[in-house]
């Protein structure tokens, strides 16, 4: 789901993992219409980002 929120609507994708500057500034990036795919790739790697640092937490607790 935070996939396609991340190619279709990138700056939620950085409010949903707790990232909301980063958000704001994906935003502003998403305004102008050339903007909008270089804010969706950055969103999409956000996302792996996150979901790699929460693997990876995850396998300490262990």
């Amino acid at each position: 789901m935070r996939l396609l929120l991340a190619i279709f609507l990138p700056f939620v994708v950085f409010f949903t993992i707790g990232r909301p500057i980063a958000g704001i500034i994906c935003l502003i990036l998403q305004i102008t219409l050339i903007g909008w795919l270089p804010a969706a790739l950055w969103a999409v790697y956000a996302l792996s980002q996150y979901n790699t640092d929460k693997k990876i937490a995850a396998s300490r607790q262990v």
